[in-house]
């Protein structure tokens, strides 16, 4: 006899979905497929302005020792290098030990004499004496640097931020130099405060922006030391100290209001997909950038 058969389980019943769990499937299917992109690098620009800078002292120093003609006013004996540079060669080194023109040919070109700008009235000279030099060798220590500080920033930032950052730190050089009294009787030339402006904006540049930066401390110790061995420098003799202080702090001023950046994690809306809402928005940027940049304004147009 056999065993009795028994009938085969049916299988279960799914319930069917309704119309709000589909709709709510069909957005989280959505929103895990908006993914929001990471925000585009930041654009870097060409530079060209700081190599015309560049260009335009090298420039004017050669059209000043052309001017100068050390054999024509001082006689070819008193002349360096006169049998290799004829008409271009350097005053002696008691006059000029830094392989330049005389003293009189630089106040005649420009060159930033408190008696002339002060008592003359002759205020062009504040600008001026940014494109002179007082001789080869400073120079090119002025170049390497225009080089190292002003091609790399105006990488980053573009000739529209930096240009104005350039003059502005010159001219804040050099009136301070012709503030000091020390400077009363002694010609002052060089891109010297202008360069400090830039190395000045560069420490501006990592306070405002702090939270762009992983290495902080790093960088922010790095940077000091640079700026005072630069600084240090100014002690020398024969080194117009007041205008690298000058230009310094005109740069320092004029980053926290040009160099400026959105902080980290800030996302611009053009770059968020659409129909994509983020949920923890980010601030363009902090609050102590706007507090720097209204007191650093303030500070370059009443100072």
């Amino acid at each position: 006899m056999g065993r009795p058969s028994r009938p085969s389980p049916s299988p279960p019943v799914q319930p069917t979905p309704s119309h709000d769990d589909i709709e709510k499937g069909s957005k989280r299917l959505r929103n895990k497929s908006k993914i929001l992109p990471p925000p585009p690098p930041s654009k870097l620009w060409k530079p060209w302005l700081m190599p015309l800078a560049f260009v335009a002292n090298t420039s004017v120093f050669i059209y000043t020792m052309y001017v100068n003609d050390c054999p024509h006013t001082s006689g070819t004996s008193k002349c360096i290098l006169y049998e290799y540079l004829g008409r271009y060669s350097f005053q002696r080194f008691k006059e000029n030990p830094l392989l330049g023109p005389s003293y009189i040919t630089l106040q005649k070109l420009g060159g930033l004499d408190w008696t002339q700008v002060v008592e003359g009235k002759e205020y062009w000279r504040l600008f001026s004496c940014m494109w002179l030099h007082a001789g080869l060798i400073h120079l090119l220590i002025n170049m390497l640097s225009l080089l190292g500080l002003g091609i790399r920033l105006e990488h980053e930032f573009g000739f529209v931020r930096i240009g104005p950052l350039y003059m502005i730190s010159g001219f804040g050089g050099s009136l301070t130099s012709v503030l000091s009294l020390a400077r009363k009787r002694i010609v002052s030339v060089g891109a010297s405060g202008a360069l400090f402006g830039l190395l000045g904006s560069m420490l501006s540049e990592l306070i405002t922006n702090w939270s762009n930066y992983t290495n902080k401390c790093s960088a922010l110790s790095t940077m000091l030391l640079i700026i005072c061995l630069n600084l240090a420098i100014g002690f020398l003799p024969r080194v117009d100290n007041s205008a690298h202080i000058g230009g310094f702090v005109s740069g320092l001023l004029a980053g926290f209001v040009l160099l400026m950046r959105p902080q980290y994690g800030y996302i611009s809306s053009k770059h968020v997909p659409e129909g994509y809402q983020i949920k923890h928005k980010v601030a363009k940027h902090q609050v102590h950038q706007y507090v720097l940049f209204g007191i650093s304004l303030v500070l370059l147009i009443t100072g």
